[in-house]
């Protein structure tokens, strides 16, 4: 069930491009199964982008907020729902590991200063929300306040690190595995799509805040959604320049297929939309929206960057796609039949728990 709802993003993506696929893969409804696969993980990795990329945003924030109950609320507000969102990430992962083992290890290995960072911060955040109202002392509700605020930050920027490497591509050997420098993920187009991640996150965020907040903090946290979206849309337009005048190769298939094009100027009339809703006060809409845009701009990435996963910067042609680097046709035939019955399971319940907790915060004894 959950394989009709890619079928869109599928033909966009075979449109990219000519395939090239290995001989003894099996194909569903004329998708092969490296093709579907990867959308799977696209698919995971974007709901993770999307559910765990506003409770990131939310935690940004929290250092701005300065009364208790402030802090209290908004922590409040992903309280029930945080570590649900981490979920996804963690089903990512194995997806990743599962389908494109070569892909797995040649990431970790190439962004394994990022990730262990990104592993640490992920730790504290989730010890920061659950030892915060453990004692009753100021200076230690501070300590796990700057580290909540820190690690959500952190966590949204080196999402966005990893994200511009993976389309910048990285320097690949015969083998297909890493050849390049440990700091090789410091450059300045990943820096700049980890500001724009972060800017982005954090305007997600606060327009959930807007939905589960009411009185002073409701207006405190409209006046940081004014800010992240102007915050965003500069980053954004610098970002798009920077790609076009010094990343081609990101351009390359839209310039090749124009009917591509519709998917980006959907996410840009997806952002004109944010602000505009904003204004009207139409918070829900907005947060529809800003999902939307999360979701319309991961699959750009994914089209630009299909049938290759890792691109070889070194030039020798040793790029992995999904042909070279997948697991067997028999593994994916059975992983996909999983994903088919387990899928539309973990798109229901996330939905019935945002269901209970829906409306705004209200603290009991409790709450965080």
């Amino acid at each position: 069930m959950k394989l009709l709802y890619l079928l869109p993003l599928a033909l966009l993506l075979t449109a990219c491009g000519e395939s090239d696929a290995a001989p003894g893969y099996s194909s569903l409804l004329g998708i092969d199964y490296p093709t579907l696969w990867f959308l799977v993980v696209g698919a995971v990795f974007t709901g993770y982008g999307i559910l765990d990329g506003f409770d990131l945003g939310a935690g940004a924030w929290h250092l701005f907020f300065r009364k208790e109950e402030s802090r209290r609320i908004a922590l409040n507000a992903v309280g029930p729902v945080w570590d649900g969102n981490e979920v996804w990430l963690v089903i990512g992962g194995g997806t990743l590991f599962a389908g494109f083992p070569v892909v797995y290890g040649t990431l970790f290995s190439a962004m394994y200063v990022p990730l262990m960072l990104f592993l640490f911060a992920l730790i504290f955040r989730a010890i920061s929300i659950e030892f915060r109202g453990k004692e009753p002392m100021q200076w230690w509700k501070n300590l796990w306040d700057v580290s909540y605020s820190v690690s959500s930050a952190l966590l949204a920027f080196l999402l966005g690190v990893v994200l511009g490497n993976v389309l910048l591509g990285m320097p690949l050997d015969d083998r297909l595995e890493f050849s390049g420098d440990w700091l090789n993920f410091i450059n300045p187009f990943a820096i700049l799509v980890g500001l724009t991640a972060l800017a982005l996150f954090m305007m997600h965020g606060a327009i959930y805040l807007t939905m589960k907040t009411e009185g002073r903090l409701f207006a405190k946290v409209n006046k940081l959604l004014q800010k992240s979206i102007i915050a965003f849309v500069l980053l954004f337009a610098i970002l798009t320049l920077y790609v076009l005048l010094y990343i081609p190769h990101l351009s390359d298939g839209l310039k090749e297929n124009p009917l591509l094009l519709g998917v980006p100027i959907l996410a840009i009339l997806a952002i004109a939309n944010i602000p505009r809703l904003v204004s009207k006060r139409k918070y829900l809409p907005a947060f529809v929206f800003s999902t939307i845009t999360v979701g319309l701009l991961l699959i750009t990435a994914a089209m630009e960057l299909y049938p290759v996963i890792i691109l070889d910067s070194s030039g020798a042609g040793n790029d992995i796609t999904v042909y070279n680097g997948v697991a067997s046709n028999k593994s994916l035939g059975i992983m996909l039949t999983f994903v088919a019955i387990g899928g539309p399971l973990a798109i229901g319940y996330t939905a019935f728990v945002y269901k209970t907790f829906w409306g705004k915060v209200r603290l009991d004894e409790h709450s965080y």
